[in-house]
């Protein structure tokens, strides 16, 4: 399918901008291996102009421009930018689907809830109006006080490459309705519906360095962000490697960061489930967006009554997923987003063969895919806790499988991880389903089901998958500073010192 790249520049100040040093990366598209067009890599240069000019928006005219505008001003853009995602909707899913390999029918989805957080956010920035002055309830009746939130200041916003404009929308939609300003920086493998929602901006007349967006590498321009003293707060999706360096660049300048990482998600299978239901939620759960998501309830634990059963209906089940170029009717998995990726997930499964584990289906290039970076969904069986496999984040498609006989051993299994973001449960025992959920360390439980996400509940996890949640009113606390103001209102001295002797 001939899709026209728009040749787009960084966006600072409301402006399309040349970078400083002139510098380009390739668009590259995953399931044809094709240079497609290229986005400005922006550098530390272009950094300080992006800084520079969400600091002017942030302070312009004392702040009433933004900062200090009501809720209702800042929903009306919200809205408008919601309404304009619409109105693209076919342009900005086909040009997802060729950026970062997603079937185009996930594309189109992620466009819908692109908008609908939009309008979240716009309500609840209208709704922050009413909460203002929230009084306090204080033991001395000399006194009087009451809340403000205001603004955090300016944020930079660092996100992944697998929803490349609905993860920079679950930060930009409710740092903006807060009344932040922001630099948004998205992941250089998938860069271009940023670069449009730039455009969005522009076309609905947001005020000039309220959303500044710069396109380039982590270590060119993410870095610099994460470092820069004028940047009052960092939010970031990614690994937990980088996330660890962005929360070191900040510790230095004592600056709050919200971190999103990784995750090597559990999901509970147990003997009484409607087999053929539990498959395809557990197929979901893994190879959704490609196996690119990092709350794939990627380790299986099936009760070992039902084991082979459900292990044969998988594996035909998987082996029936439509894989293709994602602009094909009825795609279900498409190329990983680039070659590092590809040659990452076929090691994981590589290794856990060479380590012992039985690869029951998948980990290879389709025979039907001489292009592209495209990966069989694999389902790996005989795995041992120790292995990589089991331990380890492959962001790729692939399912690891371990039995086990009791409750008890199942959420021992689960909770054995490093990460802590979330985890699923399949059982018809309701009762068993909330002890599993109350055990699970994470921050998101699944019950009967894997991977929904809903604007309106908090996201966010646990242990090495980071600290803050985003989505929900919890994402508007994120970008918020509360203050107390007390007043004493008495009309007597407050009398703890003696006057003066009078003379």
């Amino acid at each position: 399918m001939a899709i026209t790249v728009p040749r787009r520049q960084l966006f600072i100040g409301g402006q399309w901008t040349e970078p400083v040093r002139r510098k380009t990366l390739p668009v590259v598209n995953p399931a044809t291996e094709d240079i497609i067009g290229y986005i400005p890599a922006a550098t530390s240069e272009d950094v300080e102009l992006s800084v520079e000019a969400a600091r002017k928006a942030f302070s312009r005219n004392n702040g009433k421009d933004w900062a200090r505008a009501t809720g209702a001003v800042r929903a009306k853009y919200l809205r408008a930018i919601a309404a304009k995602v619409i109105e693209r909707k076919s342009e900005l899913a086909n040009l997802e689907a060729i950026d970062c390999g997603k079937p185009l029918d996930e594309a189109a989805w992620d466009m819908d809830d692109v908008a609908g957080c939009f309008e979240y956010y716009a309500d609840l920035a209208e709704g922050l109006d009413a909460k203002q002055k929230a009084p306090l309830s204080l033991p001395m009746d000399t006194f009087k006080g009451y809340i403000l939130k205001e603004p955090i200041g300016v944020v930079g916003l660092i996100t992944p490459w697998n929803y490349p404009l609905l993860m920079a929308v679950w930060k930009v939609a409710p740092s903006l309705a807060a009344g932040c300003t922001a630099i948004l920086k998205p992941s250089e493998l998938a860069s271009l519906t940023c670069l449009e929602l730039a455009d969005i901006c522009r076309e609905v007349g947001l005020p000039p360095g309220v959303l500044n967006i710069l396109t380039g590498l982590g270590t060119e321009a993410g870095a610099p962000l994460a470092s820069h003293p004028h940047v009052d707060k960092i939010v970031f999706t990614g690994s937990t490697t980088t996330g660890s360096s962005i929360m070191t660049s900040a510790a230095k300048l004592v600056k709050p960061v919200s971190l999103e990482l990784g995750g090597k998600s559990p999901i509970i299978v147990f003997d009484d489930v409607d087999i053929d239901k539990a498959v395809e939620w557990t197929m979901f759960g893994c190879f959704w967006t490609n196996g690119q998501i990092c709350s794939a309830t990627s380790r299986l634990l099936v009760h070992e009554r039902i084991a082979d059963e459900f292990l044969d209906k998988l594996v035909k089940w998987t082996k029936n997923i439509k894989i293709s170029d994602p602009f094909e009717e009825g795609c279900r998995l498409g190329p990983v987003v680039s070659k590092g990726q590809y040659d990452r997930v076929l090691k994981f499964v590589s290794n856990a063969r060479n380590d012992g584990a039985t690869v029951l289906c998948g980990g290879t290039r389709p025979e039907h895919l001489k292009k592209g970076y495209f990966v069989e969904p694999a389902i790996i069986s005989n795995v041992t806790t120790s292995m990589e496999i089991w331990r380890e984040e492959v962001f790729g498609p692939a399912l690891c499988v371990k039995t086990f006989s009791t409750e008890d051993e199942a959420i021992e299994l689960a909770n054995d991880s490093q990460y802590g973001l979330a985890g699923a449960v399949l059982s018809n025992d309701l009762d068993r389903c909330d002890r599993v959920s109350k055990a699970f360390q994470a921050g998101i439980v699944w019950v009967n089901c894997s991977q929904p996400c809903f604007c309106q509940a908090p996201w966010g996890g646990t242990k090495r998958s980071g600290f803050g949640r985003e989505l929900g009113e919890w994402g508007l606390e994120n970008y918020l500073s509360v203050k107390q103001v007390t007043q004493y209102i008495s009309d007597e001295p407050w009398g703890w010192y003696k006057p003066p002797s009078k003379l």
